[in-house]
């Protein structure tokens, strides 16, 4: 039996354990269910595993001979959402919704499972089953840190989510950036508070914040090539709490994202421009950083095996394209990373239904017809690293 047709008899099951976890999301590092439903998968497949990452779970599949060792990863989470779509399936947290896929991956990564369990004693080498907690903030790098590339050492990773702005039926892939790197940033100005009718006698760090948003937008027209995408984005703006009143601080927060190799140096020159703007307003700043995700970038060799896997799945080359670049961040950088992997975007727009809502969106949902190929992808780039063919 092909693996497309041993997937198709598990496609009600692939469905249900989908609609199962989407019915009962849960946010990142509190994914305690979920997990639980991953364990006992596992479990029930024979493949040892355990938790990890206060949420996340690894799995180990040991083939009858010894090999190399590809590590698949789903991330678990759900966003901070309250879900307006009216399914039998909805949310059943108010809040709380799975508004990116997550779902989708965790159940078409248990479906890979077993049919790749099945085929154990083809298989020579390991394939590791990462079920990753808190994707939305992270978690990846929590994985990493507490051993997942080692013990046995992992050879290449593979990664997927599944995508709306491609119809199913369709994969995308390509070599080098996919997906942008993201820094995270607060920056407080500390001015000198007064009177809003003295202001001579204050310093105005609402005018200060004010100069900084409009002079750091030159890096990226100015400091940087124009074919390197870069954004500067500031999301967040807290000061005052009286129309009399000229406050003593300002906070902001935002991002830098660059979907390029060596954007680092942005943040450098984004605190040049604070340094200097706030020197000119005779105000002090406190600016800090934090790395949200690193620049994803697929390994050309990795990307090559995976479209013709891509291929294989969709029974025609045509249909595997290299077109999506996004400034979204996607922390399976950090797995990229530490081996060569590569990351896919599988089709999940019903090309006859409505326009979905995007990622993220309280109405978010997807084709369900994009389970199985993401399921056979998995399977199939898995086996074609491993050298075991169908």
């Amino acid at each position: 039996m092909s693996f497309k047709q041993r997937l198709s008899e598990l496609d009600p099951e692939l469905i249900a354990l989908r609609r199962d976890l989407h019915a009962h999301p849960e946010l990142g590092f509190k994914e305690f269910r979920t997990q639980a439903k991953v364990l006992g998968g596992l479990e029930a497949l024979q493949i040892p595993a355990r938790a990890m990452a206060d949420t996340g779970v690894l799995g180990l599949l040991q083939g009858s001979r010894p090999g190399r060792t590809i590590l698949l990863r789903a991330d678990m989470d759900a966003l901070p959402v309250h879900e307006e779509n009216d399914l039998p399936y909805r949310s059943t947290t108010d809040g709380v919704m799975h508004a990116c896929g997550h779902d989708g991956h965790t159940a078409m990564l248990l479906a890979a499972a077993k049919v790749l369990a099945e085929h154990r004693d083809r298989i020579a080498g390991s394939i590791k089953f990462v079920f990753q907690p808190n994707e939305e903030d992270a978690g990846a790098g929590r994985m990493v840190a507490e051993g997942v590339p080692e013990d046995p050492a992992v050879d290449a990773a593979f990664g997927l989510h599944l995508w709306n702005s491609l119809p199913t039926g369709t994969i995308d892939l390509k070599p080098g950036p996919i997906m942008a790197a993201s820094h995270y940033f607060t920056l407080t100005i500390r001015g000198r508070g007064g009177h809003a009718g003295f202001a001579h006698q204050s310093i105005d760090p609402i005018l200060t914040a004010a100069q900084v948003i409009q002079a750091v937008q030159a890096i990226q027209t100015r400091e940087v090539d124009a074919l390197d995408p870069a954004v500067i984005m500031f999301t967040a703006l807290r000061a005052g709490s009286n129309n009399t009143i000229v406050p003593e601080t300002v906070t902001l927060g935002g991002s830098i994202r660059f979907l390029y190799e060596g954007g680092d140096e942005i943040r450098n020159r984004f605190e040049r421009i604070v340094e200097h703007t706030c020197k000119a307003h005779r105000a002090d700043y406190e600016l800090t950083f934090a790395v949200g995700n690193d620049l994803l970038a697929n390994d050309e060799n990795i990307t090559r095996l995976a479209r013709e896997s891509a291929a294989a799945v969709l029974g025609d080359s045509h249909s595997v394209t290299a077109m999506v670049k996004t400034m979204a961040g996607e922390d399976f950088a950090a797995f990229a990373d530490a081996v060569p992997a590569a990351f896919a975007f599988v089709g999940a727009r019903d090309p006859a239904g409505e326009i979905p809502y995007p990622h993220h969106h309280p109405r978010f949902t997807f084709d369900e017809k994009a389970l199985l190929i993401g399921a056979e992808l998995y399977v199939r780039t898995a086996l074609g690293f491993l050298g075991c063919g169908e």
